[in-house]
């Protein structure tokens, strides 16, 4: 039974709260993950780390969300914990856009012990062949990687790529660095892709080349694979040589992106390689249709296809990985 000092003691820390825009709904559920908080006095631990997150960028409406996913920041001393964890990584070059939102949409990487975890797994990226000015686009892309069991998921994936696909030490490294979420991919997943590849034709050999240039292309499912390669051959008529090069043709969608635009090719009666017609923003592709002359190619980062791609939680090797990630979502952003 609730007694009357209990609902006093209750109402204070459930203001608080709603004051951070936690929902309404959401109170409930926080105080039961983390029935600690009616312990702590509003004025100190908690007020100083949401002053913090505040100071440093993190948008005022975010922090409600933040504290629904994690509530524990809540009870973490700021100079002894969280401004030694943040201050490392911004020492790491991570730009402060990509930390705040990691902070807001990842708030469970708080958790990750510093010295125990995240300097441990930084040193072994780095000892994978991962090189230390790509650390930054590795973790805003995968933040996850600062607390995973990283030494042995990297041991293994690498020894696969070199015993299955034949990709050497040093192409696995500039997988992880363009694709660092294949550390936790499934194997049996990585070979579903390659498979289908090397079914049609492709060599071993053209196959690692095209994963160590486009590593989104092991996470793709088959179905829709299949689709843009029928379409590719049946309907654009062209080598098997240019998908080699340019294995990025598959990441795009069929029906929105290339069956359109090879309509407005064949109309105008350009020919182009697939990078020219597919590695740009709708706008960007008009204008090339308008022009006098084929301009010269812009080679890009390997890893802007445009688009989003999801993949369910069990395609992903879940044995030590933070239960808080109820979804493995990255996106990859259009070269403009």
């Amino acid at each position: 039974m609730t007694t009357g000092s209990d609902v006093v003691e209750l109402l204070p820390v459930v203001k608080f709260l709603h004051g951070l825009d936690v929902e309404k709904q959401d109170i409930g559920y926080v105080l039961q993950k983390y029935p600690e908080l009616l312990g702590f006095k509003l004025e100190g631990t908690m007020s100083t780390s949401v002053a913090y997150f505040v100071s440093i960028g993190v948008g005022p409406r975010d922090i409600g969300p933040m504290v629904t996913q994690y509530p524990y920041f809540l009870g973490m001393r700021v100079g002894t914990t969280i401004k030694p964890l943040i201050d490392y990584l911004v020492s790491l070059g991570l730009p402060k856009k990509i930390l705040d939102r990691t902070l807001e949409k990842r708030s469970y990487t708080l958790g990750y012990d510093l010295e125990e975890t995240v300097k441990p797994n930084v040193d072994c990226l780095i000892s994978f062949g991962i090189k230390k000015e790509v650390l930054p686009s590795v973790i805003g892309q995968y933040p996850q990687i600062l607390g995973l069991p990283l030494k042995a998921k990297m041991s293994s994936q690498q020894y696969f790529f070199s015993f299955k696909l034949k990709i050497d030490p040093d192409g696995f490294a500039q997988v992880v660095e363009k694709m660092p979420q294949i550390v936790s991919l499934h194997q049996h997943v990585i070979m579903k892709p390659v498979e289908f590849l090397l079914g049609r034709g492709i060599s071993s050999e053209d196959v690692a080349k095209m994963v160590e240039k486009c590593p989104q292309l092991v996470a793709l499912q088959v179905g829709l694979m299949k689709n843009s390669y029928y379409f590719y051959k049946s309907e654009m008529g062209r080598p098997i040589k240019e998908l080699v090069e340019f294995p990025q043709y598959f990441t795009y969608s069929l029906e929105s992106r290339i069956e359109p635009r090879c309509q407005r090719l064949q109309s105008k009666g350009i020919r182009c390689s697939l990078n020219w017609f597919l590695n740009c923003s709708d706008q960007r592709f008009e204008e090339r249709l308008q022009g006098d002359y084929i301009e010269s190619e812009g080679v890009g980062p390997s890893f802007s296809m445009g688009g989003k791609l999801e993949l369910p939680r069990s395609e992903f090797l879940s044995d030590e990985e933070d239960d808080s990630d109820d979804e493995v979502l990255y996106r990859l952003t259009v070269s403009l």
